[in-house]
């Protein structure tokens, strides 16, 4: 197909840096793949999933197709091709949840490879029960960020699975045939003791990273979160499965909690923790970037287990972004409680963007902090 000049995309509204590229090795490797398989198809004949900047739905749409359908779980990636695509002047996509209306018809999905197996799990199963019985997936990825277990992931929902060559790092998997009577077995659930009146229930859906388990650092930081300032309101900033916003629910009767994550699977997750544990009524959950969808000087207190990476990435820079946001939404007096590993010395970055950060408790591996904003 004619190459789309992938060096012109940009990671915006992600984080930018010198070492993070909007296109890699997989996206051009998976492009250079689907070339064969394209011919004859129209655009609503095929889905894009996990595109991570726009490499492939923008390659596609720049060689003529429309009515694309593409799913990215993070909204900073999904408005990241919508920046690239008004930079670029294109369209012909819509985007579209994980669901059986993604794949309805669909003999082509292109798919870079997610992080987890559950995530590959939940969409595999989704791709069978839905497409068309002559579907082909091409899912590519990084070497370092594939294993064997992704051929098995692959072959419980499809008969023929095989792998291609690898080319600068990077290799394809190729699956079709989908089985019958392949079904999903998310959301997960599970429950656990952190000192509530009853058990704490945990549930997540297959793209929520960690899953339905307890993070240790989320475990460590629940306790202290008894001396958080009083407030009508609480958020939980980056809330994953939820456990933060339905523990602070459960624990503060009064309490209003607003939970909001970019990831899809995420929001969904956490919906079903806070009702499961009874308190949907007082929890909100929203899918925002970050705090963008929050004025200046709104709220009393946030809470965040800042995530160390991303996409594949390890990088601070996410962490930096959630900081920088919370301390532009906090009133003055306003407190952001986070919690992180403690050889990312984080304070002076906290002292920065927040305010006068102060140690509130500390193990071998995490730190809890609280900050506060100044006038």
């Amino acid at each position: 197909m004619p190459e789309l000049d992938l060096a012109r995309l940009r990671r915006w509204p992600d984080v930018e840096a010198n070492n993070l590229y909007a296109a890699d090795a997989a996206d051009r490797l998976l492009l250079d793949s689907a070339t064969t398989l394209l011919a004859g198809l129209q655009g609503s004949q095929i889905a894009v999933v996990n595109d991570h900047y726009g490499a492939l739905t923008l390659s596609l749409a720049a060689t003529g197709f429309t009515g694309l359908r593409v799913h990215q779980d993070p909204l900073s990636a999904a408005r990241a091709l919508d920046n690239n695509a008004r930079l670029l002047g294109l369209g012909g996509y819509t985007h579209s949840p994980l669901g059986p209306e993604l794949f309805t018809g669909v003999r082509l999905v292109l798919m870079q490879l997610p992080r987890s197996l559950d995530a590959l799990e939940e969409t595999a199963a989704v791709i069978a029960a839905a497409a068309a019985t002559e579907v082909t997936v091409v899912a590519g990825g990084r070497d370092k960020h594939m294993s064997p277990a992704m051929n098995q992931v692959l072959g419980a929902a499809f008969a023929s699975v095989s792998a291609g060559r690898g080319r600068q790092k990077a290799r394809v998997l190729t699956a079709t045939v989908p089985r019958d009577g392949v079904s999903s077995r998310f959301p997960l659930q599970e429950e656990y003791d952190v000192g509530l009146p009853a058990p704490l229930r945990i549930v997540a859906f297959g793209g929520t990273f960690g899953g339905a388990k307890l993070d240790t650092g989320t475990r460590f930081l629940l306790p202290a979160l008894a001396d958080a300032r009083a407030a009508r309101r609480a958020v939980d900033l980056g809330c994953g499965n939820g456990t933060i916003a339905a523990y602070l629910a459960v624990s503060r009767p009064d309490l209003a909690v607003l939970a909001t994550d970019q990831s899809e699977s995420a929001v969904a997750s956490a919906r079903a923790t806070a009702e499961a544990n009874g308190v949907s009524g007082r929890v909100t959950v929203q899918r925002d970037d970050a705090l963008s969808a929050l004025p200046g000087s709104s709220e009393e207190l946030i809470v965040l287990n800042p995530p160390f990476h991303i996409g594949n990435a390890v990088h601070a820079g996410i962490a930096l972004k959630l900081f920088a946001d919370a301390g532009r939404v906090l009133v003055p007096g306003g407190e952001l409680w986070t919690v992180w590993n403690s050889h990312l010395a984080y304070k002076p970055a906290l002292n920065r963007l927040v305010g006068p950060t102060r140690e509130v408790a500390r193990n071998p591996k995490f730190t809890v902090t609280v900050s506060t904003r100044q006038p």
